[in-house]
């Protein structure tokens, strides 16, 4: 009786990492790998394009262009790639088959959003590639640990959205939603402080109030993966833990929110 929750507990794992491993073997053998690939290859070939036409600084223009947006093209294309193949497996019930098998409904989300990590991981790790050819290794490194952590986030968020609308258009507006708002808050932030709005009456204090409480609430996304730090060829080592920490504690929270509401379902 002493050994029942231990016993429990690894049961439990063993379920979660077969989970994964099944989803990323899944990841494998869709077109994921050729789609990152195909993008990794058009921002490259942008990059050089820009290079060629840039009259100064032509590095640095080129890639800042790639890190930029590869960093954009990396959150639409995993959040694609999340909502699809989970509301794939529910339209065809493979869901239902799964959990027949008496697996724990925890296993099952935190086996999927872990394999969904370990593709958020691949896909940093194949963006910094040509960053490391080409530009300082520290600042690289400190820029693919920021990318993956941004990532994380969205693909835990994207991983709540599908267990709640079970759809895929709704849920990928709502992370675009999520991630724009969680990126440019600060910037409105600073557009409710400015001078205008004081002459709408009390308008100015209702968008202050408004946007600090909404920045409370959401991950500080605009400090992720600056690129300037591949520009400049250096980052602030620093600035990373809070960034690791901010990803971890939200990843964790958005699992313990799709847990909650993914229990309360009858399937």
């Amino acid at each position: 009786m002493m050994n029942a929750p231990y016993t429990d507990l690894r049961r439990g794992l063993a379920h979660t990492l077969t989970i994964a491993r099944f989803t990323l073997l899944e990841a494998l053998r869709t077109r994921l790998p050729w789609i990152w690939a195909g993008v990794l290859a058009f921002f490259g070939a942008a990059g050089v394009f820009i290079n060629q036409i840039a009259i100064t600084e032509s590095a640095r223009l080129q890639w800042t262009f790639y890190a930029s947006g590869l960093r954009l093209a990396a959150v639409l294309t995993l959040a694609a790639y999340i909502t699809s193949s989970m509301v794939r497996e529910l339209n065809e019930k493979g869901l239902e088959m799964v959990l027949a098998l008496d697996l724990p409904r925890a296993a099952y989300v935190g086996g999927k959003l872990l394999a969904f990590l370990g593709v958020a991981v691949a896909m940093a790790l194949l963006a910094a590639v040509p960053l490391a050819l080409a530009r300082p290794l520290p600042a690289v490194l400190a820029w693919t640990v920021s990318l993956t952590c941004e990532l994380a986030i969205v693909a835990a968020f994207a991983v709540f959205c599908i267990v709640s609308f079970r759809q895929v258009v709704p849920a990928l507006l709502l992370i675009v939603a999520f991630y724009l708002l969680a990126r440019t808050i600060d910037a409105l932030r600073l557009m409710s402080e400015s001078a205008i709005l004081g002459k709408i009456g009390d308008a100015r204090s209702v968008f202050e109030y408004a946007f600090d409480a909404i920045a409370l609430v959401l991950p500080a996304l605009e400090r992720f993966t600056p690129t300037e730090w591949i520009a400049s060829g250096s980052a602030d080592l620093a600035a990373l833990v809070p960034i690791i920490a901010q990803a971890l504690v939200y990843a964790l929270l958005l699992l313990g929110a799709s847990l909650i509401d993914f229990y309360r379902r009858e399937l």
